[in-house]
């Protein structure tokens, strides 16, 4: 199935929609008690999950209304996660561009909630702060149920779906300081969307295009299958530590071609549009502004 929290204009309050073609159902519309954002539905469990799917499918077969996706707007594709947790260095070619090392240990840091935007959303940045603003396309992961020392070979199965990330990085501000939380975490540097895909509907994870386009030029694109760490392997690599909640975002690494690395450097300017593309998922767009 296909999630999404979307608006309808002049609305603020986003609201749950199950995602049929290029139409929205939205839950309230066909259930008093229908979950009111993604992470509701999730920490009520598989139970819930399976009455919501069943409810959707039944409604839609029997002519429910449906609203065109392109009247409504987006908000994040996740809302309330419990943690946003971002793997960096996670493509060798990534890690090269930027001259970073490719540790032993996965490199682990947090992104902040208020970073999350939604597909279609504009980015702000002030100039004064940073100038090097950059793109990173990533596969995002929606964990499903409490995971806590899993194992690579079942670590799959704790996943809910899969969302398209945009880690947007002020890189000035990430190479003059000790940590990545901060120069990642600027309010609206995490868009997501445009929708949740449930885990069935992807199949194998390492079997993904991620493509990213500026200003219509082609940037990005490579596979998935090119992480150092698999999905599996950091799922159950950050569960030895500490329990994954329902509803944890973890943003899998970027790929080569980010802009700081190209000669001459390709940094987000104002009126700079991004798009994110990842198969079967969809493509997430943003675009800035320098204030």
């Amino acid at each position: 199935m296909k999630f999404a929290h979307l608006r309808v204009d002049g609305s603020s309050v986003p609201r749950l929609a199950v995602i049929f073609d290029d139409a929205a159902l939205f839950l309230d519309d066909v259930i008093d008690d229908a979950p009111r954002d993604l992470q509701d539905l999730l920490e009520q469990g598989d139970a819930e999950y399976e009455r919501i799917r069943a409810i959707s499918l039944d409604a839609a077969s029997n002519g429910a209304a449906l609203t065109p996706v392109d009247e409504l707007r987006h908000s994040s594709a996740v809302l309330r996660p419990p943690q946003i947790i971002a793997i960096g260095a996670n493509y060798a070619a990534h890690s090269s561009e930027l001259s970073l090392r490719l540790e032993t240990a996965a490199t682990v840091f947090s992104l902040w909630p208020n970073s999350l935007t939604g597909h279609g959303s504009t980015i702000t940045w002030p100039r004064d702060l940073t100038t090097q603003v950059d793109y990173e396309a990533e596969l995002g992961v929606i964990i499903g149920r409490p995971a806590r020392n899993v194992s690579v070979a079942d670590a799959l199965d704790y996943v809910f779906g899969y969302t398209v990330v945009n880690d947007i990085t002020a890189r000035d501000l990430q190479f003059s300081e000790a940590q990545w939380s901060r120069c990642k975490s600027f309010d609206g540097f995490t868009p997501t969307g445009p929708l949740v895909v449930t885990a069935d509907e992807i199949g194998d994870p390492q079997n993904l295009w991620l493509t990213t386009h500026v200003d219509g030029r082609i940037l990005q694109d490579a596979s998935s299958g090119d992480m150092v760490r698999t999905v599996a392997e950091i799922i159950s690599y950050l569960s030895t530590t500490s329990t994954l909640l329902p509803g944890t975002l973890i943003s899998t690494g970027s790929p080569g071609g980010a802009g700081y690395s190209r000669k001459p450097s390709i940094f987000l300017r104002d009126g700079s549009t991004v798009t994110i593309s990842i198969d079967k998922i969809g493509m997430l767009t943003t675009h800035c502004r320098e204030i």
